[in-house]
């Protein structure tokens, strides 16, 4: 099967080696996604602010692949501080809450700049 795949312009995509999100097939899956702006520089304000520019971001490259929002089958957030949960998952719930994807929530310790509060990755599939 032939691979497409869709950038973003994240520092991190050339930088690690990878691209935002890769198509084979039905199937679109969308690596995690931080919250960065057009010129590199990190999306200010709290959690709620990063996961819409997270979302914003999984959803351009879904679109860009043939998706949409209603394909996404999966979702991934990763938070830095607990205390954010109910902020991240309304954020969540405005974008996916039709499609109401199989999603985790987890703390983590870190995440690759430490302004960072939320990263989010997401899986499609698209009907035949």
């Amino acid at each position: 099967m032939s691979r497409r795949r869709a950038f973003t312009g994240s520092p991190y995509e050339a930088r690690f080696g990878f691209a935002r999100a890769v198509r084979v097939g039905n199937r679109i899956i969308v690596a995690g996604t931080g919250p960065v702006e057009e010129d590199g520089s990190s999306t200010t304000g709290g959690a709620a602010a990063q996961a819409e520019r997270c979302c914003v971001l999984i959803l351009r490259a879904i679109e860009e692949l043939g998706g949409s929002a209603m394909d996404v089958v999966r979702t991934r957030m990763l938070l830095t501080d607990p205390a954010d949960q109910d902020a991240v998952g309304a954020v969540h719930a405005r974008f996916f809450g039709e499609a109401k994807p199989a999603a985790t929530m987890a703390g983590v310790a870190w995440l690759c700049r430490p302004e960072w509060k939320v990263e989010i990755e997401a899986e499609a599939i698209l009907p035949d």
